[in-house]
Order: C-alpha cells, then structure tokens, then sequence
C-alpha cells in the first residue's frame, strides 16, 4: 500500500465523522476507513493512479463565500451549509421543487415514495430560496436547476422558471425523465415561454434493457419522444444525462454519444454520472456495480475507436483561468469551478458530419490556461495593458479559424451570450460521479460548487445532502405522503 494522503470520511453505518486514506495498491486508488463500533470499510476512489496523479496539477481552491450561511460548529458535513470552511461558491444552484414523482426508479434517492413524504415547496419558500440564492457574495448564483423528484409533475413549474428569471438566473434548467415532455405536445414551449434555458435529460441508455434495470420501465421510446418534442418546439438545448452502472449501461457510452451526435441539432451535452451507492452492500457487491471516472474515460476511448482519448478530458477547475482573467480584466467576478479535481471530467468537441473531433486536437489547451493565469497575475497587480495584451496573443495557441472565431468573444466580452455561442457550436461530454457514504471524502465536499437551496435558508453541498441530509429537510418540510399538502 502506498499511502497518498489522509482525509476524513464518513462510516457508511452510522455516519460519523472518521479518519481516513486514500492510496495507491495495484495501480488503483483507494480509500479506506474504520469505525470503531463498525469495523473496516475499503472502496475505490479513482481506478487509474496515473490519472490521478495527472489531474492533480490543475487543483484550484475557491475562496469560499463572503456571507456563509451557517457557522462552524458540529464540523463537516453537518454544519452544511454554507459554512465559513467551505471554499467553492456556488457555481450550479438545485431547487428541488418537489419530491413526487411519475416514476419509481430502483436506483434514485429523491422520491416521495422512498420517502415516505411530500416535500414540495410553495412558491414562497421557492422565492425566499432565489433570494438567497441570488445575495450570495461575491458572486450571486447565475445558474440554477430545478430538480426533484419529478418537477414536471408540477402545474406550476413555468411560474417558477418565470420567477427564476425574474431574479436574474441567466441559466435555469429542468432536470427532467422526459414523460410528460414526451406525452403533452407544445409543453416544452410552455417553459420555454417562462424562460427555460435547458432540460436535463435523464437518458441511461439507446436500447431497452438498461431502462428495465434503472428505471424499472422501457422508456427508450419516451425518450426519444421527449427529444423531438423539444425539437418540434424549437429547442436547442438539451442535455442527455446517463446514469452509468457497470454491467448494466456502460457498454453503450460510445453509442450515447454517436447518438447525441446524431442529434447535434438539440442536445448540446452528454453527461455521464458513474452511479452513486447507498444502503446496506457488500464489498463484493459494491464493486460488480462500481465504477468511476478513468473507466468511463477508458471504455469512451474504445467505444469511440479512439475519437476521442482519456487524454482529450480535463479535470472541471482546468477552465477557472479563463474566468480570473477575464474577471480581472473587465473588473468584476465570474464563477469559478473550484471543485474537486477528482469530482468531474470534460472535454469539447466538434461535428463533422460523422466524425468526432475534440477541440484539443485544435490547439493546446493547457498552454493557453497557463497565459490565462498570467493574464491574472498581471491584472491584479496593475499591469493592465500588459494583461490586455497577453490576453489577445493567448489565441495563438488556438491554430484552428472556426474555434478562434468563437473563443475570442468568451475571452474579450466575458458574456453569457458569448458562452451560450460556444456552446452551441460544440457538444460537450463531461462526467461527474458524486460521493456515496463509502466513497466519501470531506476534502471533496468542502470544494464542492453545486449547492441545494433549501427553506431554512441553507446551502447544502450536493453529496451532503444526498447521502446525508435529504431525510431530515424532507420530514422536517414535507407532510406525511397520505396527506395533502396545503398551501
């Protein structure tokens, strides 16, 4: 065993707070716990030591926020939050608007049925939610999803999306199963009317049977639906999210991406989440199911026969130069995806007709967030015209016309508009494999940028509150389920 470094974790039994390490044996990398009333825990936190390492270099931490929500008390993960020791800012905002649901899925964590509880917040609740959401300082949360459950089942979710942009989320997005989307022609216009920037496609899978094993139904066809109704109303943004299991789904990714490019014209995203392991499971269950990053960027580059390589993705705070420059530049701050460098994975890349081509075959990429940095470092110590120029010479390590042409409004304008340009001509494959209580680390969930609002007016990390805190916000604001809720 070669130890890497020591953190703390959580017992998966009764989730007390424990020493733990994290280190490399047979090329892998584990993490490995000990509860004193519960004994020896053992899991795989990353399965390629090499990456790993690799990825560690583009480590960013945040600063954390100016008016934490909570104070240190009880200590990680249940003074959550947020509390002064948390160092990423909230970069992506989830409301859940509702824990019911037109599914009952084996392998989801939020749903009344599982609960035994409504949680549906009223519209008040939700408003005060936005409001705290949008006072965050130094940067108020731009970009919001409302979540659940199911938020569809919601009659009044397009006044929710309406009140979300009213507040000034330049970005909200439904995270959706697609049914009701699928079944009530024009509804996606519906929220598109009330401002809605994407939906959030949950989509395991291009054939039946990974459906039946997450789902518990054939949705393939629901899905499909789904996605042409977003097209038939004028959509152009949609992000397939797959729930990756192995031995269920991940002999498909290669597929789901062709098939995301085969529907480039509304699906500007993939986004693959490694599934997420809770309740009580062996270890020899825990790893027939298990997987993690390096191996969905392994079975990607094989699936893809190698259009796209494990080499073509960066870990998600590998972008934060690019929003300190242009911050500094333009004086004022952008988010910053401070994350952990082992929670996410990404890559851009281009269409041509059937062919695949990652932006990284266009330039260098790592050379051009290094000028990023330095375009930072000149700008916050003065040297403005020297940051400027440094600023417009960094495209040279772009040598491809087309991605010049849409990188420089990102870097000279720094606008939304900008972005939602680059986006549009790109799709994007990205991963982001969340802690369960075996795997976590409170090292992760201090960096973590996607947050729960809540109606007590706390921030909750997103691994926190799934694997922690989401049975007692639910009974605490949420009716018995064979009750109705008033209001």
């Amino acid at each position: 065993m070669n130890l890497i470094k020591k953190t703390k974790s959580i017992c998966p039994e009764c989730f007390q707070v424990i020493e733990a390490n994290i280190f490399e044996e047979d090329g892998k990398v584990y993490l490995g716990k000990e509860c004193s009333e519960h004994g020896r825990f053992k899991d795989i936190y990353w399965s390629d030591f090499e990456l790993f390492k690799k990825v560690q270099k583009h480590s960013v931490k945040g600063e954390g926020v100016e008016n934490p929500n909570t104070q240190c008390d009880k200590g990680h993960p249940f003074d959550c939050g947020l509390c002064p020791r948390h160092k990423s800012h909230t970069s992506l905002a989830i409301i859940d608007v509702t824990n019911r649901c037109n599914l009952r899925c084996p392998i989801c964590f939020a749903n009344a049925a599982v609960a035994g509880y409504v949680y549906e917040p009223s519209l008040d609740e939700i408003r005060e939610m936005m409001i705290n959401l949008r006072s965050e300082r130094p940067i108020p949360v731009m970009a919001l999803q409302l979540s659940g459950g199911e938020p569809t089942v919601r009659d009044d979710l397009p006044e929710i999306i309406k009140m979300a942009k009213k507040f000034g989320f330049r970005h909200v997005e439904v995270n959706s199963n697609g049914l009701r989307i699928a079944a009530e022609k024009g509804y996606c216009r519906k929220l598109m009317d009330a401002g809605v920037s994407t939906i959030y496609l949950q989509f395991d899978g291009v054939t039946r049977e990974p459906y039946l094993t997450t789902r518990g139904a054939d949705l393939l066809n629901i899905k499909k639906k789904a996605l042409q109704n977003c097209r038939g109303d004028g959509l152009e943004s949609v992000v397939l999210v797959p729930t990756v299991v192995k031995g269920v789904n991940d002999h498909q990714l290669g597929d789901i991406i062709r098939f995301a490019v085969s529907n480039f014209d509304v699906i500007r995203c993939v986004n693959f989440q490694p599934v997420s392991l809770t309740g009580r499971i062996n270890y020899e269950e825990r790893m027939d199911m298990r997987i993690t990053i390096p191996d969905c960027l392994k079975l990607i580059e094989k699936q893809t026969e190698g259009q796209i390589t494990v080499s073509d993705f960066f870990p998600v705070p590998f972008v934060v130069p690019i929003a300190r420059a242009v911050g500094a530049l333009r004086g004022r701050r952008y988010p910053e995806f401070t994350t952990h460098e082992h929670c996410g994975m990404a890559t851009f890349v281009f269409i041509d007709g059937d062919k695949i081509i990652p932006a990284t075959r266009y330039g260098d990429l790592e050379a051009l967030m290094d000028d990023m940095n330095e375009v930072y470092r000149l700008a916050k110590t003065g040297s403005i015209r020297r940051a400027k120029f440094k600023m417009t010479t960094a495209i040279k390590h772009v040598n491809f016309g087309f991605l010049r042409k849409i990188m420089l409004p990102v870097l000279s304008e720094g606008t939304y508009e900008a972005l939602g340009n680059l986006m549009r001509k790109t799709l994007m494959i990205g991963m982001m494999h969340f802690m369960d209580p075996f795997n976590f680390d409170l090292e992760r969930l201090e960096r973590c940028c996607i947050h729960y609002a809540v109606p007590d007016g706390k921030l909750i990390p997103f691994c926190a509150m799934n694997t922690i805190h989401r049975a007692s916000v639910e009974k605490q604001y949420g009716v018995p389920i064979n009750q109705k809720k008033s209001g």
